[in-house]
Formats: structure tokens, C-alpha cells, sequence
């Protein structure tokens, strides 16, 4: 059975975090110059890291005190980075839907 859809967009959710996920992917053997996701794998893991505790204190302030299209943009941010960190320890979006 498909996963839910979001208004406006046709695909299921599934689907569009699956294919983000091979994006992903594919972004670990890309040179690190061309390529933002590559520059963050190319700091390895620590780097990710550090990225999403900055992604995640910058939701944490803008839910606090800014309004929500603000909040809305730190929590794609939050989400993408943790993405990629799942990405780099070899999960994709699937192992947290199965969850």
C-alpha cells in the first residue's frame, strides 16, 4: 500500500524520500566541489554532525521566536541533514518509516 501524499503533490511520501535517498547515495562518490551533500561526506562524520546540531538549535530558536513559515524552513533543514546522516552510517529513509 502507498505511503500518504502531500497536497499538491501526487507521489507518495515514500516514494519521494526513497528517491532522495538514492540521491543521496550517489552524492558519496561525487567530487566534493560540485556538490554540497559530497562536501559533507567529505567531512565525514563529525562534520554531519556538527551540522545537524546547528539545523536543530536553529529550529529550536526560530520555533521560540520567529514565525512559522521560518520554523517551517529550519525543520526541511532538520529533516535534510538528518537524511544525509542517516546516508552516511549507511540507512536510508526507509529504516526510520519501518520504525
Amino acid at each position: 500500500m502507498p505511503g500518504p501524499t502531500l497536497p499538491g503533490i501526487e507521489q507518495p511520501m515514500n516514494d519521494i524520500l526513497a528517491q532522495l535517498g538514492s540521491v543521496l547515495e550517489a552524492r558519496k562518490n561525487a567530487p566534493s566541489d560540485g556538490s554540497y551533500v559530497a562536501g559533507l561526506y567529505a567531512k565525514g562524520l563529525d562534520g554531519i554532525l556538527k551540522k545537524v546540531g546547528e539545523e536543530a538549535a536553529e529550529l529550536i530558536i526560530a520555533a521560540k521566536n520567529e514565525p512559522a513559515q521560518q520554523i517551517v524552513h529550519e525543520t526541511a533543514d532538520l529533516w535534510f541533514h538528518t537524511l544525509v546522516l542517516l546516508a552516511a552510517r549507511g540507512l536510508g529513509p526507509q529504516a526510520v518509516l519501518d520504525e
